[in-house]
């Protein structure tokens, strides 16, 4: 009898599968409901797998919010409050998988929050407050960081019949007027 073949290792796909797993079980439970051992069963590998390549389940979390978070940073500063609200938006109904699901799904637990603060949004305040002009930019920042993600929480997880029905252009349309307002030259 001829033994099978061995299945081929790939650490870039291993390493993707775990991130495409992860992401979207903290977006379906957040991040405390979320273990490491439902991580590694869907993403098809062993556990051991995921410490070998991220060391911790909070570094998993950070690695998930970072790389999705890239794209958009990376990006034209004067994209960056539209695009922010079209991932916010896009996030309408629980279990979606999608960062921002991610993060309001986590702010309960503190070691969560902590990354997020941290990884996201010292990042997101600081691209945020180059829109600005002001004296206090990057009060205004942390503001309209504020709103956008208060809009995620009421839309997606408290799910607020009016904006969970709302149009998303319709809902991004008054957040725009209102996050120019916010970010403009401190005479608004």
């Amino acid at each position: 009898m001829s033994a099978s073949p061995r299945r081929r290792r790939d650490s870039a796909a291993t390493r993707e599968a775990l991130l495409r797993a992860a992401a979207e079980l903290f977006a379906e439970r957040g991040f405390e409901q979320a273990t490491v051992r439902d991580v590694a069963a869907r993403a098809g590998v062993n556990q051991a797998l995921l410490f070998r390549y991220f060391g911790s389940k909070q570094e998993l979390f950070a690695e998930v919010l970072a790389r999705d978070s890239r794209g958009m940073l990376d990006e034209p500063v004067e994209e960056l409050p539209r695009r922010l609200l079209e991932a916010v938006l896009a996030a309408r109904h629980t279990g979606e998988d999608h960062p921002f699901a991610a993060m309001l799904r986590s702010f309960s637990d503190e070691r969560a929050a902590q990354l997020l603060r941290e990884e996201l949004g010292r990042r997101y305040v600081a691209r945020l407050s180059e829109l600005s002009g002001a004296d206090d930019a990057e009060l205004r920042a942390e503001i309209v960081l504020a709103c956008v993600f208060g809009l995620g929480l009421a839309r997606s997880v408290l799910r607020s019949p009016a904006l969970v029905e709302a149009a998303p252009e319709a809902v991004a349309e008054h957040m725009v007027r209102v996050v120019e307002t916010l970010l403009g030259d401190g005479r608004s």
